[in-house]
């Protein structure tokens, strides 16, 4: 075979390969576009957030650009560019779970008050509509928003029981259930709703402050996991700074890749071990 067949040939693989990456690139850049946009229309929205998601999708790419090539610089692994990759990805799902639950807990915290001026308001005799209504105004969100999204639920001529039903959905919290079950049982049987309000306000407010105690009795825990977590990284990053050569082994053989999964392993079950032994339920 003479060169210039050669030539040819392997200008012909470079070419083949060069295009199925392309278009591995592209479907993948769909995939999570796609994947994004959805996130900021469904999730995001039910946050309350609102924003572009070209720019959700931008922000993403830019990090799923840099990330990798940041840990390529300081470590000079695939492995870590992987990671880092990976990472990239699923940051938006992430992110959007931990807005949410960072949301429910202010809901939650906010729940005491909210009742406490509902059962007021009912006692000065104001209508539960009217009760809610003030509730949506002078609350702050996301409580005031939760409220306002129930109001423009019945005026759009949803039942009041459907409407309750659309924000249990949104807010799936055993303690917002208790809320919705007594304006519920107080629409159908009767009772004093704002006696039930109060009552449900101090045993909310008990809890919470149990669970603040709970919290700061356990915060040394939460903490010792974070640093366990983190030293043996950092320890990693200096050992590579101070000592390239040796620590090149962890990072470009098949040992040392052996050796960085049974740490990722073992960091991330460790970790979870002992969120879950401080994570304390009431």
């Amino acid at each position: 075979m003479s060169l210039t067949m050669l030539a040819v040939l392997v200008g012909i693989t470079v070419a083949v390969l060069f295009l199925a990456i392309a278009e591995t690139l592209r479907r993948a850049i769909a995939r999570q576009r796609s994947t994004v946009e959805e996130t900021a229309r469904q999730n995001l929205v039910e946050l309350f957030i609102f924003i572009d998601p070209r720019q959700l999708l931008i922000i993403n790419l830019l990090l799923f650009l840099l990330l990798p090539g940041l840990l390529w610089l300081l470590t000079g692994s695939l492995v870590f560019v992987i990671l880092g990759a990976v990472i990239a990805i699923y940051f938006p799902r992430v992110l959007t779970r931990w807005l949410r639950k960072r949301r429910q807990a202010r809901f939650i915290r906010q729940m005491p008050d909210a009742l406490l001026m509902l059962a007021s308001s009912l006692r000065a005799g104001m209508g539960l509509g009217s009760a809610i209504e003030v509730l949506a105004q002078e609350q702050p969100p996301p409580f005031s928003q939760e409220m306002g999204l129930l109001i423009r639920s019945q005026r759009l001529g949803v039942t009041f029981d459907e409407a309750l039903k659309i924000v249990e959905k949104r807010l799936p919290l055993e303690d917002f259930k208790l809320f919705t079950a007594a304006l519920r049982i107080s629409r159908d049987v009767g009772g004093n709703l704002a006696d039930t309000l109060e009552s449900l306000a101090e045993t909310l407010a008990r809890k919470a402050e149990v669970e603040g105690k709970i919290r700061s009795l356990t915060a040394q825990g939460r903490i010792q996991a974070i640093v366990m977590t983190a030293l043996p990284v950092l320890l990693i990053v200096v050992l590579r700074v101070l000592e390239p050569k040796p620590m090149s082994l962890l990072f470009n053989s098949v040992m040392g890749w052996a050796v960085l999964a049974a740490i990722v392993m073992m960091e991330i079950g460790g970790f979870f071990f002992i969120r879950r032994i401080v994570d304390i339920e009431i």
